[in-house]
């Protein structure tokens, strides 16, 4: 077994050249060289990535309003939780409100921050915020041109349950469901029976 470093300072790795090597829509992809906590060298590849935020959506009922989208990279179906990137001027709040809006076709008039996550520390400096939604109202989708959604309000438990039983595979998904759960739990703004 090796010894745990005394010092979390000497695991971090210093920059010596960065190449931007892919300008895309979305992305933007880097190559950099690298110094190691031994002095060694080595390269980093990653992608720079704007955020993006992510809406749990809670119905007085106990549903949530998930979503259901064909992944084009995975080739899969998947189910999902309304979210999306951060544009240029806006905050992880009116990123979530306005992709809970334009995905799920919902407005909300209490949303509040219950953690964030980072889906891709391997490859990716991407940060998604999780918000949670209520006292939701239809306003009708508003979706891009190249973008498909199914609605897909299913019981909180229900949306638990799949977690549990490998039903749900997007990790943002995952975690902003389970960070909502345990939001809730200590919060609780209404009652939610979350038994199966």
């Amino acid at each position: 077994m090796q010894d745990q470093p005394s010092d979390e300072s000497k695991l971090f790795e210093e920059t010596i050249t960065s190449s931007h090597v892919f300008d895309g829509t979305l992305l933007q992809v880097y190559v950099d060289e690298v110094k190691l906590p031994d002095g060694s060298t080595s390269t980093r590849d990653w992608i720079k990535h704007p955020g993006a935020s992510a809406v749990v959506p809670v119905f007085e009922d106990g549903t949530i309003m998930l979503l259901k989208q064909f992944r084009y990279p995975a080739q899969k179906l998947f189910i999902e939780v309304p979210a999306g990137k951060i544009d240029p001027g806006e905050t992880p709040l009116t990123t979530a409100r306005r992709e809970l809006e334009e995905e799920s076709g919902l407005s909300c008039k209490n949303l509040e921050k219950v953690g964030s996550l980072y889906p891709a520390i391997g490859y990716a400096d991407e940060e998604i915020f999780v918000y949670v939604g209520w006292g939701l109202q239809e306003t009708g989708k508003q979706t891009d041109h190249d973008e498909f959604l199914i609605n897909y309000r299913i019981p909180f438990s229900k949306a638990l349950q799949m977690i549990e039983d490998g039903e749900i595979k997007d990790g943002k998904t995952i975690s902003a469901i389970t960070q909502t759960y345990l939001w809730w739990k200590r919060n609780e703004p209404f009652p939610i029976n979350f038994k199966c």
